[in-house]
Protein backbone atom coordinates (compact mmCIF):
# COMPACT_ATOMS: atom_id res chain seq x y z
CA UNK A 1 0.00 0.00 0.00
CA UNK A 2 0.87 3.43 -0.51
CA UNK A 3 2.16 5.85 2.32
CA UNK A 4 0.39 8.80 2.44
CA UNK A 5 3.19 10.80 3.48
CA UNK A 6 0.93 14.08 5.09
CA UNK A 7 -0.83 11.15 7.45
CA UNK A 8 2.18 9.91 10.05
CA UNK A 9 1.82 8.23 13.35
CA UNK A 10 4.21 7.34 16.21
CA UNK A 11 3.02 4.95 18.67
CA UNK A 12 4.90 5.23 22.14
CA UNK A 13 4.60 2.09 24.39
CA UNK A 14 6.10 0.34 27.59
CA UNK A 15 5.30 -2.97 28.56
CA UNK A 16 4.40 -3.07 32.41
CA UNK A 17 2.98 -6.25 32.27
CA UNK A 18 2.50 -9.29 30.14
CA UNK A 19 1.19 -8.75 26.53
CA UNK A 20 -1.10 -6.01 26.69
CA UNK A 21 0.22 -3.17 26.41
CA UNK A 22 2.15 -3.76 23.25
CA UNK A 23 -0.35 -6.03 22.00
CA UNK A 24 -2.95 -3.33 21.73
CA UNK A 25 -0.28 -0.94 20.40
CA UNK A 26 0.90 -3.08 17.73
CA UNK A 27 -2.72 -4.57 16.61
CA UNK A 28 -2.99 -0.47 16.25
CA UNK A 29 -0.49 0.06 14.10
CA UNK A 30 -0.83 -2.62 11.82
CA UNK A 31 -4.61 -1.65 11.08
CA UNK A 32 -3.81 1.96 10.93
CA UNK A 33 -1.11 1.20 8.19
CA UNK A 34 -3.41 -1.76 6.67
CA UNK A 35 -6.36 0.20 6.62
CA UNK A 36 -5.33 3.78 5.85
CA UNK A 37 -1.88 3.71 4.61
CA UNK A 38 -0.17 5.57 7.58
CA UNK A 39 3.25 5.49 8.36
CA UNK A 40 3.68 4.35 11.53
CA UNK A 41 6.56 4.03 13.93
CA UNK A 42 5.99 1.98 17.46
CA UNK A 43 8.54 3.30 20.10
CA UNK A 44 8.80 -0.15 22.40
CA UNK A 45 10.92 -0.40 25.65
CA UNK A 46 11.06 -4.39 25.12
CA UNK A 47 11.39 -5.97 21.87
CA UNK A 48 11.34 -9.32 22.77
CA UNK A 49 7.90 -8.95 24.17
CA UNK A 50 7.11 -7.88 20.56
CA UNK A 51 9.36 -10.51 18.90
CA UNK A 52 6.24 -12.72 20.34
CA UNK A 53 3.38 -11.03 18.54
CA UNK A 54 5.10 -10.35 15.85
CA UNK A 55 8.23 -12.89 15.03
CA UNK A 56 9.81 -10.83 12.55
CA UNK A 57 11.32 -8.95 15.34
CA UNK A 58 14.46 -8.90 15.89
CA UNK A 59 14.91 -7.82 19.33
CA UNK A 60 18.96 -6.92 19.17
CA UNK A 61 18.54 -3.83 16.48
CA UNK A 62 17.19 -0.82 17.79
CA UNK A 63 15.99 0.64 14.37
CA UNK A 64 14.03 -1.82 11.79
CA UNK A 65 10.64 -2.14 10.10
CA UNK A 66 8.58 -5.12 10.66
CA UNK A 67 5.82 -5.71 8.62
CA UNK A 68 5.70 -2.77 7.36
CA UNK A 69 5.78 -0.91 10.44
CA UNK A 70 8.75 1.16 11.58
CA UNK A 71 9.92 -0.10 14.58
CA UNK A 72 12.40 1.66 17.25
CA UNK A 73 13.37 0.17 20.81
CA UNK A 74 13.01 3.26 23.56
CA UNK A 75 16.28 3.99 25.02
CA UNK A 76 17.13 7.63 26.94
CA UNK A 77 19.40 8.84 23.88
CA UNK A 78 16.46 8.42 21.25
CA UNK A 79 15.89 11.08 18.80
CA UNK A 80 12.87 11.43 16.41
CA UNK A 81 11.29 14.05 14.58
CA UNK A 82 7.51 13.91 15.50
CA UNK A 83 5.01 12.64 13.53
CA UNK A 84 1.55 14.35 12.79
CA UNK A 85 -0.09 11.73 14.88
CA UNK A 86 1.53 11.17 18.39
CA UNK A 87 -0.01 8.38 20.58
CA UNK A 88 1.00 7.68 24.35
CA UNK A 89 0.07 3.93 24.84
CA UNK A 90 -1.78 4.08 27.95
CA UNK A 91 0.14 6.93 30.16
CA UNK A 92 3.56 5.68 29.53
CA UNK A 93 4.62 9.38 29.36
CA UNK A 94 6.51 10.25 26.30
CA UNK A 95 10.46 11.60 26.49
CA UNK A 96 11.02 15.16 27.43
CA UNK A 97 12.58 15.55 24.24
CA UNK A 98 10.13 14.48 22.23
CA UNK A 99 7.62 17.17 23.58
CA UNK A 100 10.11 19.14 23.04
CA UNK A 101 10.49 18.20 19.58
CA UNK A 102 6.56 18.59 19.13
CA UNK A 103 6.78 21.88 20.79
CA UNK A 104 9.01 23.41 18.01
CA UNK A 105 7.46 21.73 15.46
CA UNK A 106 5.98 24.58 13.01
CA UNK A 107 2.58 22.05 13.09
CA UNK A 108 2.46 20.96 16.31
CA UNK A 109 1.31 16.79 16.43
CA UNK A 110 -2.04 15.85 17.00
CA UNK A 111 -0.99 14.18 20.68
CA UNK A 112 -3.83 11.53 22.32
CA UNK A 113 -2.91 9.58 25.52
CA UNK A 114 -4.59 6.28 24.62
CA UNK A 115 -6.38 4.53 27.90
CA UNK A 116 -7.37 1.59 29.30
CA UNK A 117 -10.87 -0.53 27.84
CA UNK A 118 -13.65 0.28 30.43
CA UNK A 119 -17.62 -0.39 30.29
CA UNK A 120 -17.76 2.29 33.46
CA UNK A 121 -20.12 5.09 32.85
CA UNK A 122 -17.97 7.75 33.40
CA UNK A 123 -15.49 7.08 30.63
CA UNK A 124 -17.80 9.03 27.84
CA UNK A 125 -17.69 11.62 29.98
CA UNK A 126 -13.86 12.15 30.03
CA UNK A 127 -13.17 11.10 26.19
CA UNK A 128 -11.67 13.29 23.98
CA UNK A 129 -10.91 15.68 27.26
CA UNK A 130 -7.83 18.35 26.44
CA UNK A 131 -5.24 18.44 29.23
CA UNK A 132 -2.67 21.16 28.29
CA UNK A 133 1.39 20.23 29.14
CA UNK A 134 2.35 23.26 32.13
CA UNK A 135 5.68 23.65 30.35
CA UNK A 136 4.97 23.80 26.62
CA UNK A 137 1.32 24.37 26.16
CA UNK A 138 1.03 21.21 24.36
CA UNK A 139 -2.46 19.95 24.29
CA UNK A 140 -3.24 16.14 24.83
CA UNK A 141 -6.36 14.38 24.19
CA UNK A 142 -7.57 11.35 26.30
CA UNK A 143 -8.81 8.57 24.05
CA UNK A 144 -11.03 6.21 25.95
CA UNK A 145 -11.33 2.64 23.88
CA UNK A 146 -15.07 1.56 24.95
CA UNK A 147 -18.81 0.33 24.47
CA UNK A 148 -20.76 3.18 24.41
CA UNK A 149 -21.01 5.53 20.76
CA UNK A 150 -19.74 8.66 23.14
CA UNK A 151 -16.43 6.72 23.41
CA UNK A 152 -13.49 5.71 21.16
CA UNK A 153 -14.98 2.50 20.46
CA UNK A 154 -12.62 -1.05 20.34
CA UNK A 155 -10.28 -2.50 17.80
CA UNK A 156 -11.43 -4.17 14.91
CA UNK A 157 -10.43 -4.38 11.25
CA UNK A 158 -12.44 -4.13 8.39
CA UNK A 159 -13.70 -7.68 7.41
CA UNK A 160 -13.52 -9.18 10.45
CA UNK A 161 -16.81 -11.14 10.89
CA UNK A 162 -16.70 -12.14 7.46
CA UNK A 163 -13.35 -14.30 7.67
CA UNK A 164 -14.67 -15.19 11.34
CA UNK A 165 -17.51 -16.79 9.52
CA UNK A 166 -15.61 -17.98 6.63
CA UNK A 167 -13.18 -19.89 8.90
CA UNK A 168 -16.25 -21.63 11.22
CA UNK A 169 -17.91 -22.65 7.40
CA UNK A 170 -14.57 -24.26 6.80
CA UNK A 171 -12.94 -25.67 9.82
CA UNK A 172 -15.54 -26.23 12.82
CA UNK A 173 -16.56 -29.56 13.79
CA UNK A 174 -20.01 -30.88 14.04
CA UNK A 175 -22.59 -31.56 17.24
CA UNK A 176 -20.65 -35.01 17.89
CA UNK A 177 -17.02 -32.92 18.41
CA UNK A 178 -15.43 -32.21 21.91
CA UNK A 179 -16.48 -29.28 23.85
CA UNK A 180 -13.30 -26.75 22.85
CA UNK A 181 -12.37 -24.76 25.35
CA UNK A 182 -9.66 -22.52 25.56
CA UNK A 183 -8.15 -21.67 28.58
CA UNK A 184 -6.11 -17.63 28.83
CA UNK A 185 -5.17 -16.37 32.32
CA UNK A 186 -3.25 -15.28 35.14
CA UNK A 187 -2.49 -17.07 37.68
CA UNK A 188 -4.89 -18.48 39.56
CA UNK A 189 -5.85 -20.53 42.84
CA UNK A 190 -8.86 -22.35 41.58
CA UNK A 191 -7.55 -24.04 38.37
CA UNK A 192 -7.31 -27.59 39.87
CA UNK A 193 -11.40 -27.24 40.82
CA UNK A 194 -12.17 -25.68 37.26
CA UNK A 195 -9.85 -28.90 36.07
CA UNK A 196 -12.18 -31.28 38.60
CA UNK A 197 -15.65 -29.80 37.33
CA UNK A 198 -14.28 -30.51 33.79
CA UNK A 199 -13.20 -33.78 34.59
CA UNK A 200 -17.10 -34.10 36.05
CA UNK A 201 -18.55 -32.78 32.96
CA UNK A 202 -16.54 -35.08 30.76
CA UNK A 203 -17.79 -37.91 33.02
CA UNK A 204 -21.60 -36.67 32.79
CA UNK A 205 -22.01 -35.29 29.58
CA UNK A 206 -20.02 -34.10 26.78
CA UNK A 207 -16.86 -34.85 26.37
CA UNK A 208 -14.25 -31.76 26.83
CA UNK A 209 -11.24 -30.84 25.50
CA UNK A 210 -8.99 -27.28 26.73
CA UNK A 211 -6.18 -25.80 24.68
CA UNK A 212 -4.14 -23.42 27.10
CA UNK A 213 -1.69 -21.41 25.57
CA UNK A 214 1.69 -20.10 27.14
CA UNK A 215 1.82 -18.16 30.39
CA UNK A 216 1.08 -18.08 34.26
CA UNK A 217 -2.06 -21.21 33.84
CA UNK A 218 -0.31 -22.79 31.41
CA UNK A 219 2.85 -23.38 34.18
CA UNK A 220 0.32 -24.21 37.12
CA UNK A 221 -1.74 -26.57 34.96
CA UNK A 222 1.28 -28.55 33.82
CA UNK A 223 1.47 -29.73 37.67
CA UNK A 224 -1.67 -31.09 37.42
CA UNK A 225 -3.54 -34.65 36.68
CA UNK A 226 -6.35 -34.15 34.15
CA UNK A 227 -9.37 -36.16 33.20
CA UNK A 228 -9.76 -34.24 29.89
CA UNK A 229 -8.02 -33.85 26.86
CA UNK A 230 -5.47 -30.72 27.59
CA UNK A 231 -3.02 -29.46 24.99
CA UNK A 232 -0.40 -26.72 25.52
CA UNK A 233 0.61 -25.42 21.94
CA UNK A 234 3.34 -22.39 21.46
CA UNK A 235 2.89 -18.83 21.20
CA UNK A 236 1.52 -18.01 17.79
CA UNK A 237 1.78 -14.40 16.51
CA UNK A 238 -0.60 -12.22 17.04
CA UNK A 239 -2.00 -12.44 13.47
CA UNK A 240 -2.77 -15.75 14.05
CA UNK A 241 -5.22 -15.43 17.12
CA UNK A 242 -8.32 -15.10 15.87
CA UNK A 243 -8.20 -18.27 14.46
CA UNK A 244 -7.25 -20.05 17.57
CA UNK A 245 -10.49 -18.43 19.68
CA UNK A 246 -12.34 -19.02 16.34
CA UNK A 247 -11.70 -22.78 16.82
CA UNK A 248 -13.07 -23.16 20.42
CA UNK A 249 -16.70 -23.07 21.99
CA UNK A 250 -16.02 -21.85 25.47
CA UNK A 251 -13.00 -18.78 25.85
CA UNK A 252 -11.48 -17.78 29.13
CA UNK A 253 -9.75 -14.51 28.20
CA UNK A 254 -7.87 -11.83 30.20
CA UNK A 255 -6.60 -8.47 30.50
CA UNK A 256 -7.81 -6.39 27.25
CA UNK A 257 -6.90 -7.97 24.07
CA UNK A 258 -7.99 -11.09 24.07
CA UNK A 259 -10.82 -10.05 26.28
CA UNK A 260 -12.11 -7.86 23.30
CA UNK A 261 -10.65 -10.42 20.71
CA UNK A 262 -13.16 -12.96 22.49
CA UNK A 263 -15.85 -10.96 22.15
CA UNK A 264 -15.39 -10.53 18.42
CA UNK A 265 -15.17 -14.47 18.08
CA UNK A 266 -18.71 -13.90 18.62
CA UNK A 267 -18.49 -16.85 21.90
CA UNK A 268 -19.78 -17.52 25.48
CA UNK A 269 -16.51 -16.12 27.33
CA UNK A 270 -14.96 -15.51 31.00
CA UNK A 271 -13.19 -12.35 31.40
CA UNK A 272 -10.28 -12.37 34.15
CA UNK A 273 -9.61 -8.88 34.70
CA UNK A 274 -6.20 -7.36 35.02
CA UNK A 275 -6.01 -7.49 39.33
CA UNK A 276 -5.83 -4.14 40.67
CA UNK A 277 -5.00 -2.15 44.45
CA UNK A 278 -8.19 -2.12 46.56
CA UNK A 279 -10.03 -3.98 45.01
CA UNK A 280 -10.37 -1.22 42.16
CA UNK A 281 -10.71 -4.06 38.96
CA UNK A 282 -14.00 -5.04 40.37
CA UNK A 283 -15.99 -1.95 39.70
CA UNK A 284 -14.40 -2.70 35.97
CA UNK A 285 -15.68 -5.95 36.00
CA UNK A 286 -19.18 -5.76 37.27
CA UNK A 287 -19.88 -2.54 34.98
CA UNK A 288 -18.77 -4.61 32.13
CA UNK A 289 -21.08 -7.06 33.38
CA UNK A 290 -23.82 -4.66 33.35
CA UNK A 291 -23.65 -4.29 29.87
CA UNK A 292 -23.29 -7.61 28.78
CA UNK A 293 -25.68 -9.09 30.90
CA UNK A 294 -28.77 -6.75 29.92
CA UNK A 295 -30.56 -8.39 27.30
CA UNK A 296 -29.84 -11.96 28.75
CA UNK A 297 -32.61 -14.22 30.48
CA UNK A 298 -32.19 -14.01 34.06
CA UNK A 299 -30.99 -17.11 34.78
CA UNK A 300 -28.38 -17.15 31.91
CA UNK A 301 -26.91 -13.76 33.52
CA UNK A 302 -26.85 -14.89 36.88
CA UNK A 303 -24.55 -18.15 35.24
CA UNK A 304 -22.18 -15.39 33.72
CA UNK A 305 -22.10 -13.52 36.87
CA UNK A 306 -21.79 -16.72 39.20
CA UNK A 307 -18.50 -18.33 37.11
CA UNK A 308 -17.02 -14.72 36.33
CA UNK A 309 -17.33 -13.88 39.83
CA UNK A 310 -15.96 -17.40 40.70
CA UNK A 311 -13.06 -17.31 38.59
CA UNK A 312 -12.11 -13.70 39.36
CA UNK A 313 -12.05 -14.11 43.24
CA UNK A 314 -10.46 -17.20 42.86
CA UNK A 315 -13.15 -19.25 44.27
CA UNK A 316 -12.17 -22.72 43.96
CA UNK A 317 -15.16 -23.67 46.33
CA UNK A 318 -17.78 -22.45 44.18
CA UNK A 319 -16.46 -23.33 40.67
CA UNK A 320 -18.30 -26.29 40.16
CA UNK A 321 -21.46 -24.93 40.73
CA UNK A 322 -20.90 -21.97 38.57
CA UNK A 323 -19.37 -24.06 36.08
CA UNK A 324 -22.21 -26.35 35.78
CA UNK A 325 -24.80 -22.98 35.65
CA UNK A 326 -22.81 -21.98 32.81
CA UNK A 327 -22.90 -24.96 30.99
CA UNK A 328 -26.24 -25.57 31.53
CA UNK A 329 -27.14 -22.10 29.69
CA UNK A 330 -23.98 -22.79 26.70
CA UNK A 331 -27.19 -22.47 23.58
CA UNK A 332 -28.45 -19.41 25.29
CA UNK A 333 -24.97 -17.61 25.71
CA UNK A 334 -23.58 -18.57 22.17
CA UNK A 335 -26.86 -17.34 20.60
CA UNK A 336 -26.28 -14.24 22.80
CA UNK A 337 -22.50 -13.38 22.41
CA UNK A 338 -23.06 -13.96 18.22
CA UNK A 339 -26.22 -10.84 19.19
CA UNK A 340 -23.48 -8.52 20.98
CA UNK A 341 -20.72 -8.97 18.31
CA UNK A 342 -23.27 -7.72 15.81
CA UNK A 343 -24.09 -5.06 17.95
CA UNK A 344 -20.45 -3.82 18.67
CA UNK A 345 -20.05 -3.88 14.87
CA UNK A 346 -22.73 -1.29 14.44
CA UNK A 347 -20.47 1.36 15.81
CA UNK A 348 -17.36 2.62 14.31
CA UNK A 349 -13.87 1.19 15.39
CA UNK A 350 -10.97 3.01 17.35
CA UNK A 351 -8.98 2.91 14.49
CA UNK A 352 -11.35 4.53 12.05
CA UNK A 353 -12.80 6.93 15.52
CA UNK A 354 -8.68 8.02 15.92
CA UNK A 355 -8.11 8.78 12.37
CA UNK A 356 -11.40 10.89 12.23
CA UNK A 357 -10.73 12.98 15.16
CA UNK A 358 -6.82 13.23 13.75
CA UNK A 359 -8.31 14.50 10.37
CA UNK A 360 -10.88 16.69 12.33
CA UNK A 361 -8.63 18.21 14.37
CA UNK A 362 -5.59 18.79 12.54
CA UNK A 363 -7.67 20.45 9.74
CA UNK A 364 -6.74 18.30 6.95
Amino acid sequence: MKINPYFSCDIFCRIVDNFGDIGISWRLARQLFCEFGTDVRVVVDDLASLQKLAPATNPFRDEQTVDSIRVHRWTASLTLAPSAMVIEAFGCELPPAYIAAMAAAAKPPVWLNLEYLSAEAWVGTHHLLPSFHPATGLCKYFFFPGFPADTGGLLREQGLAQRRDEYGATHLGNGDSPLRIFLFGYENAAISALFAAWGHSARSAKKLCCTIPPGAVAEQARALNFAIDVRFPTFVAQHEFDEMLWSHDVLFVRGEDSFVRAQWAGKPFIWQIYPQDAGVHWHKLNAFLDLYCAHLPASAAAAVRELTRAWNAHDAAAIKSAWDGYIAKLDVLQAHARDWAEKLAASPDLATNLVTFYRKTAKI
